[in-house]
């Protein structure tokens, strides 16, 4: 978030093009705006300030930005940093995608060295340790910032706070910027950024050095101008660092190589710090800002109040007088007519400004159940609940009820609740009977209920030998496979299933396959589908396959991969670095609905292209072994 001071002021009024609510927080005033988005102030259903960021409409329309957003927000709320602001809520797949952080009642680096000049040393150490401290943990959540530069660090009262991270990555995958626009500034990229090569936790350690040099001396160390000089000079020129102090640079210089393996690590920097300091530790006291820049931060501190005015109360029913105590919990005699209460109200209105009304319990444990069977036997009796109201349910007038009243709700939404909670109750008693057959029918796409349904048939049939109901071999002379059952009692011999191929697809980072779909398709992590073999891209640690529905075999080099091959493996494992994966590699699945499937991987996305994929051709086979929980 970029709390800028526009000309109008630091909370600037909002303009005609501005959305006045975003997902239920009132917006009270504009913050500033950045290349991806503006950023207003809202506040939380409990008072808080909060810095809402809209992301612009040209992001909003590109597919790729809004999956890499919705992953780098996920991963950016495991954040919880001393020096970070942290990220609580957030759409990816709204009209407008959005983000919510806390807000920080500080001016950014960048607006405070413009107002006020350069900073002490003193503050400067404070400050890169208290960065260095930030990007500590956003590198062990798995991200790197991409984007550290003095906009993108606000100065609170105790120490510095570091937002955005991560947030870049989502824009770099789109449409706009392979067509050339550039997201943010390039004045404090890294050298391999600007060559456009991979990017490292060091990419961070070099934008910090960066932003130490500008805190220190006043202006950026590879200068400004045209963004084609600045990167040029990033690349292949010494940063000018006259009139950094001595005490910084050591720092600086060792943070700026342009070689990323000769960079400092984070903890390195704050040693360093220390080091520069004097101290065998940094300390933060309450003056750590110059006195001018601490100014600042009480004029942000008083937000803003609220302009618009309280949505107006909810009106009682006609039949019930305002002051009246609330009703006994059973339904009112005349219930108001739905254009009365057309969407549920919280027990009380917040005061103007404030965020989306928390959410309340909508199970009615007041309401009549009733007890039905769930099959054929009447097993697993299954809460449900009736479609009327049931008088027989309620207490006599006369006897008080051990329940608290409660004041009447709008009847839709408290029975959609209602409904939800007791559908999950019977999904559990389901499950104690019969439920597994009936996800593996589902998972199966039909065709393993045809396959029950002559196993059963088959017990009862005679063997036509006489043996009793063995099973017999079958005609080629082999032995039954592994995925039939045999012995007294058993079903018949299952022939092996014809195999379905797919010879390439391209599956993307933090996309997955389910083999119950026809035809095998790349699918997004949201999907309702089966995770049965998905792809996560890592650029600095490795990269893996998963299955979360199954279990995989890395087959050895020279293994033939084969059903037969399948069935019999053992070394089972749910995750596979792809680094172990070379060209044709083979990876035999099984699905804990009774699919097979032997993933042959093809190669890597070349790095020339903005997404990251896998190629692999796949083979299908399905009910080829018995599923979990029915051998």
């Amino acid at each position: 978030m970029v709390n800028s001071v526009g000309s109008s002021g630091i909370f600037q009024a909002l303009e005609g093009d501005d959305p006045r609510s975003i997902a239920g927080y009132r917006l009270t005033a504009r913050l500033g705006s950045g290349g991806m988005g503006k950023v207003y102030l809202s506040y939380t259903p409990g008072g808080r300030p909060v810095a809402i960021k809209v992301i612009r409409p040209e992001f909003s329309e590109d597919a790729e930005f809004r999956r890499r957003f919705k992953q780098e927000v996920q991963s950016a709320q495991r954040v919880q940093g001393l020096f970070t602001a942290p990220v609580i809520d957030s759409d990816a797949d709204g009209a407008s995608p959005w983000l919510a952080t806390a807000y920080v009642p500080g001016p950014s680096l960048s607006a405070a060295v413009a107002e006020h000049g350069k900073l002490p040393v003193s503050t400067v150490l404070l400050l890169v340790a208290g960065i260095a401290e930030a990007l500590q943990v956003i590198h062990g959540a798995g991200i790197v910032h991409r984007d550290l530069k003095p906009s993108n660090v606000l100065l609170a009262a105790d120490g510095p706070r570091v937002i955005d991270f991560g947030i870049a990555r989502a824009a770099d995958a789109t449409s706009l910027t392979s067509s050339g626009v550039t997201i943010g500034t390039p004045t404090f990229m890294a050298p391999e950024q600007a060559a456009g090569s991979t990017v490292t936790p060091a990419t961070d350690i070099f934008a910090l050095g960066q932003v130490a040099a500008y805190a220190a001396i006043g202006s950026p160390a590879f200068g400004e101008g045209t963004s084609h000089g600045v990167l040029y000079r990033i690349v292949h020129e010494q940063p000018d660092l006259t009139g950094l102090p001595d005490e910084l640079r050591e720092l600086v210089t060792r943070c700026l190589a342009k070689e990323a393996a000769e960079r400092p690590s984070v903890a390195e920097v704050i040693a360093l710090c220390g080091a520069a300091s004097g101290q065998t530790q940094l300390r933060r006291p309450e003056d750590w800002l110059p006195t001018a820049v601490a100014a600042d931060i009480t004029t942000r501190t008083a937000a803003p109040a609220p302009a618009q005015a309280p949505p107006p109360p909810v009106e009682p029913p006609a039949t019930q007088p305002a002051t009246a105590p609330p009703a006994a919990p059973r339904p009112p005699a005349h219930p108001p007519a739905p254009s009365a209460a057309p969407v549920p109200q919280p027990p009380q209105t917040p005061p103007p400004g404030y965020g989306p009304a928390p959410q309340v319990p909508t199970v009615n444990a007041t309401a009549p159940l009733t007890q039905v069977p769930t099959g054929p036997t009447g097993t697993g009796p299954t809460a449900t609940a009736p479609t009327t109201p049931v008088p027989a349910a309620q207490p006599p007038q006369s006897s008080p009820s051990p329940q608290t009243p409660q004041p009447p709700q709008a009847p839709k939404k408290k029975r959609k609740g209602l409904v939800t909670a007791l559908v999950l109750v019977g999904m559990l008693g389901f499950a104690g009977a019969g439920g597994a057959a009936v996800y593996y029918v589902m998972k199966g796409n039909g065709k393993a209920a045809h396959h029950q349904t002559e196993s059963k048939g088959a017990k009862k049939q005679p063997s036509g030998s006489g043996s009793g109901g063995a099973t017999a071999a079958p005609s080629d002379g082999t032995s039954p496979s592994p995925g039939a059952t045999g012995g007294s009692g058993s079903s018949s011999v299952v022939k092996d299933p014809k195999p379905t191929d797919y010879a390439k697809i391209d599956l993307p980072d933090g996309y997955h396959l389910s083999m119950a779909d026809v035809p095998v398709a790349p699918k997004s992590e949201d999907s309702d589908t089966g995770n049965d073999f998905s792809f996560t891209h890592n650029e600095y640690s490795d990269s893996t396959v998963d299955t979360s529905s199954g279990k995989m075999v890395l087959l050895n080099p020279g293994e033939k991969g084969t059903l037969d091959t399948c069935r019999t493996e053992t070394r089972f494992t749910k995750s596979i670095g792809v680094k172990k994966l070379t060209k044709d590699a083979q990876i035999c699945l099984t699905t804990n609905y009774g699919t097979v499937a032997l993933i042959t991987f093809k190669s890597m996305a070349p790095e020339s292209d903005v997404s990251s994929y896998m190629t692999v051709a796949v083979r299908v086979w399905r009910n080829a072994v018995e599923p979990e929980g029915q051998q």
